[in-house]
């Protein structure tokens, strides 16, 4: 398992320019392309934190804010907010850049369980999380009553 952790050890920021293939004939990128981006970083994020292979457990609402367009620069942010036993909230953050212009939108905004797991592709303890500055501390009290919730809905969804 290892030692408790930083918020900034995990942290990934990604970029992408989003081309014909990313995107319906009228132009706007493909949700599922976005959703392929954001659990790539998510997945990056936890595997820095855990150092162990990780798997998407699930994925909050994900909203689509604003429409990404082909030639546009898809930037990804992600940063673990919470640590539980095996598993851990990441936080990310979908911005598309015009190249030309310089506007940047804020276009989705998503929480995605990671769980770590060991060489026997089970579930195992991930380190734990030690935010630091204002914004990690509330990130991490957030995460963790979104934690407390997933928890019941899986609990209430098994009930016979």
């Amino acid at each position: 398992m290892g030692r408790e952790r930083v918020v900034c050890e995990s942290k990934v920021q990604m970029a992408q320019v989003m081309f014909p293939p990313d995107a319906n004939q009228a132009g706007n990128v493909h949700g599922g392309t976005i959703m392929k981006i954001i659990d790539t970083a998510a997945g990056i994020a936890a595997m820095r934190h855990c150092r162990t292979n990780v798997v998407t457990a699930s994925m909050d609402r994900l909203d689509f804010y604003e429409p990404v367009f082909i030639g546009e620069l898809v930037i990804v942010r992600a940063s673990i907010n919470y640590v539980g036993g095996t598993s851990m909230e990441v936080g990310v953050r979908v911005e598309a850049e015009n190249l030309l212009t310089g506007e940047v939108r804020h276009t989705n905004s998503a929480y995605l369980t990671m769980v770590s797991l060991d060489d026997n592709r089970r579930p195992t303890k991930a380190p734990g999380i030690v935010p630091q500055t204002d914004d990690e501390k509330r990130r991490y009290k957030e995460g963790e009553a979104r934690a407390q919730r997933r928890k019941a809905l899986r609990k209430k969804a098994h009930k016979p």
